[in-house]
């Protein structure tokens, strides 16, 4: 078993592009630093309702298709179960697996036999799925944008704005999760949409668990 001390974005060069920037970004800023948004009253009202939306999500399941940034497609299953769960399961012939236990944010690549272990609280994911979802403290609103029937907020890690953002996009009355947006330190976008998304399900808890394959290489920060 080797263990390393830290991570770094060469992660993202494979197809798992998207929540690997969720898990592992880490990469020194290449352009502007994104700041804080002044935030009108209608503004926290709507932060105020989309709090309230994902604080109310117990469970999900839901299908989702990949666009990276170098517009290569993956599809697969994104399973949640607040608090603290996540099952990320890529399609083939995409080799990876992305696990949130409840303390740890496990990444799993089958063709390298590589598993790559990172604290949940510490990633923009563990945001998804922590007990109390909240705008403020730990993250960072940076943007709110309206369109028609159509509401997106960018956020960032409070302290670690050079390392990359996430946007949630929610369709409007009723609200409803729709999308993610990664942006990393680099620049590079990779959204994945959430198809026939499914809440309140019943999920078996073996989602959420991971065996980890004897005489793999095993990274942890």
């Amino acid at each position: 078993m080797v263990r390393h001390a830290s991570l770094n974005l060469g992660f993202l060069a494979l197809p798992a592009a998207l929540f690997v920037a969720i898990v592992f970004a880490g990469a020194p800023s290449l352009g502007q630093t994104p700041q804080a948004v002044k935030l009108s009253a209608g503004d926290k009202a709507d932060i105020a309702r989309i709090e309230h939306y994902l604080n109310g999500i117990s469970t999900m399941r839901a299908r989702f298709l990949q666009i990276a940034a170098n517009d290569e497609l993956s599809e697969g299953w994104v399973y949640i179960s607040r608090p603290g769960k996540l099952r990320v399961e890529y399609d083939p012939p995409t080799p990876v697996l992305i696990i949130g236990d409840g303390g740890w944010l496990i990444y799993h690549d089958s063709e390298l036999e590589q598993t790559t272990y990172q604290s949940l609280e510490s990633s923009l994911a563990g945001f998804l799925v922590q007990e109390t979802v909240r705008f403020g403290g730990a993250v960072t609103v940076t943007g709110l944008e309206r369109g028609p029937g159509v509401i997106r907020v960018e956020l960032v890690k409070s302290g670690e704005e050079e390392e990359g953002s996430l946007a949630l996009t929610f369709s409007d009355r009723p609200l409803i999760l729709r999308q993610w947006t990664v942006t990393d330190a680099e620049g590079q976008a990779t959204q994945i949409a959430l198809v026939n998304a499914q809440f309140g399900l019943s999920l078996d808890e073996a989602l959420f668990e991971f065996t980890e394959p004897d005489e793999e290489g095993v990274t942890a920060q």
